[in-house]
């Protein structure tokens, strides 16, 4: 028997709910806990539907995270795409690359950010082919072909980014002690040297 259109579109719409539920249910433990202590049944019974849908709708523990990392970082996604300068549209690109390597330097400092939080429970191979990951590559990867920088804008995207990454600023932070306010200075540094570079 052919299904009608409106049951196809209640079943689209019962699928945007459960995965809803479920991403709400992971990020109220994720907050309540920390992301390194929720398991895939802790997330089905505190949404109060069996593991197989989570795990049917997610794939895996990974992809539970990174879907709910993708809703944790539309806000900051929106900021640097739409909001005011400098983070966002309407400053040099200059001071745009600053501003976004500044903020992602802050979020990382911030214990109650659930973007790191939940990056770090990630694998790295996994974070950087995300939708997030790839979104900071291209906006990176922009910033420096409208700054004029020549070269490979993808390649030279990577190594910067390289530097916000958060394996490598929780070393920095916890095990060099540097401070935020060092950590920004030289994201700014970095900026500033590889724009300028054509110039001279």
């Amino acid at each position: 028997m052919t299904q009608a259109p409106d049951d196809a579109t209640g079943e689209r719409a019962d699928a945007a709910r459960n995965r809803a539920r479920l991403l709400e249910a992971a990020a109220q433990l994720v907050a309540d806990r920390g992301a390194e202590h929720v398991t895939m049944h802790e997330v089905a019974r505190a949404a109060g539907v069996g593991k197989g849908t989570l795990f049917r709708r997610f794939g895996d523990r990974n992809g539970l995270l990174l879907a709910l990392v993708d809703e944790v970082e539309a806000e900051f996604h929106e900021a640097y795409t739409f909001g005011p300068p400098p983070l966002g549209p309407g400053a040099p690109a200059k001071d745009r690359l600053t501003a976004f390597g500044s903020a992602l330097i802050e979020r990382v400092a911030d214990d109650t950010d659930l973007g790191p939080a939940l990056g770090r429970q990630i694998p790295v191979d996994r974070r950087h082919t995300s939708h997030y990951g790839r979104a900071f590559q291209h906006h990176v990867s922009s910033l420096l072909r409208e700054a004029g920088v020549e070269g490979d804008h993808d390649m030279l995207a990577h190594a910067m980014l390289a530097f916000t990454d958060l394996e490598t600023m929780d070393h920095l932070r916890n095990d060099c002690q540097a401070t935020t306010a060092r950590l920004r200075s030289t994201w700014a540094d970095l900026v500033r040297r590889v724009t300028e570079a054509d110039e001279r």
